[in-house]
């Protein structure tokens, strides 16, 4: 029997500012296994066909729920993969949604969504669902997405989770495969009337190439439009490994009073903040493994020998990430670092360095603060 609390409490937007992100992570992923029947162009995790013999057990998971829930997290998702190919996913859930203040769930948009399964995970506990459109066109979805029919077996599960009243995201990658249809896109997004857009913008790691991501100039071209977008549409809009984003919208509304599901500024730069990778974030994987991000491959270690508030809290790959001090070139010198602070996973993938500047930034600093390089 589902937990009587409302949609739009367990939907209502999570206090950011109260977070600590040295001592709790706003948002934690968990893939909870790598198995998927798509082979997505973008798909950081390379997914397979099967199931992973080694994936944790429902005892760990109900033990790594438990320790999500005393570091304090406010958001857990469950990802793949496709979370939906794990047969104990609604005991997992049901389990999440007693301990966290939100849980989401993103599956992948095959056969196995039937209005069935979304009722029963809706009953177990999800908050909201996260869901795919990469193209306005069954062409595009469904070549990026390496599987026919896809296009439309996504607009009828989103269909599906609107009727029934519960809450979902519209989740966009963006690359050179759709650029030239944000547009387009964005009018279909209006239709399906989401709470959420959440436009990922391309990181070149797993099955994703350097030559699918934006150049410099396109990024900022669809900030830009993505800014006077979000003065009309009729959801919240985010980005994701887009962290430059929050430095143009700030820039766009004159430097203050800014806020949305990914950053907040109440009252200018100085005190604004944003989620990056390891700072408010956190990956673990079908296996146990800790990152900072699920873009960026760099593991701190292990839940199964390892504490996760150990890993978040203690390891020097986490901490780094989290000392601004440490971002080299220009955005070690930004005075945007604060709420921005670069992608640090499309960073590592261009250039092996974490700490290097965001590649896929035009914006040149007004004044250096000590950044190193």
């Amino acid at each position: 029997m589902r937990k009587s609390v409302s949609p739009e409490a367990r939907g209502a937007g999570s206090p950011l500012a109260s977070v600590d992100f040295a001592v709790t992570p706003f948002i934690v992923f968990w893939e909870v296994t790598r198995a998927c029947a798509f082979a997505c162009r973008h798909c950081r995790a390379k997914a397979q066909p099967r199931r992973h013999p080694d994936e944790l057990t429902t005892p760990e998971g109900f033990h790594l729920i438990d320790q999500i829930a005393a570091m304090g997290a406010p958001l857990l998702v469950f990802t793949g993969g496709d979370p939906m190919m794990r047969p104990d996913l609604l005991e997992l859930i049901g389990y999440a949604a007693q301990r966290v203040r939100r849980v989401s769930l993103a599956p992948t948009a095959t056969a196995r969504v039937t209005p069935q399964a979304l009722d029963a995970a809706w009953q177990a506990g999800v908050s909201r669902f996260s869901v795919s459109l990469d193209g306005a066109t069954a062409a595009v979805q469904d070549s990026f997405r390496g599987m026919p029919g896809s296009f439309q077996r996504t607009l009828s599960i989103l269909e599906a989770i609107t009727a029934r009243g519960c809450s979902v995201q519209v989740n966009t990658t963006v690359s050179r495969f759709n650029v030239d249809s944000l547009e387009e896109v964005a009018r279909m997004v209006v239709g399906l009337r989401p709470a959420l857009w959440d436009l990922f913008f391309l990181v070149p790691t797993g099955r994703g190439q350097r030559e699918d991501m934006l150049s410099p100039q396109q990024h900022e071209a669809v900030f830009r439009w993505l800014y006077r977008f979000s003065l009309t549409a009729p959801f919240d809009i985010k980005t994701t490994a887009a962290q430059h984003y929050r430095r143009v919208a700030l820039q766009e509304a004159g430097g203050a009073g800014v806020t949305g599901p990914g950053f907040t500024s109440g009252d200018g730069i100085g005190r604004a903040r944003g989620v990056n990778d390891g700072n408010g974030c956190c990956f673990v994987s079908h296996i146990g493994e800790v990152y900072p991000s699920g873009f960026l491959p760099l593991m701190a270690g292990n839940v199964r020998q390892t504490p996760l508030s150990q890993l978040y809290r203690e390891s020097t790959l986490f901490r780094e990430l989290r000392d601004l001090t440490l971002l080299k070139g220009k955005c070690g010198r930004c005075e945007y670092k604060v709420i921005c602070g670069g992608s640090r996973s499309r960073a590592y993938a261009v250039t092996g360095d974490y700490l290097e500047a965001e590649p896929c930034c035009t914006y040149v600093p007004e004044a250096g603060d000590g950044g190193r390089g």
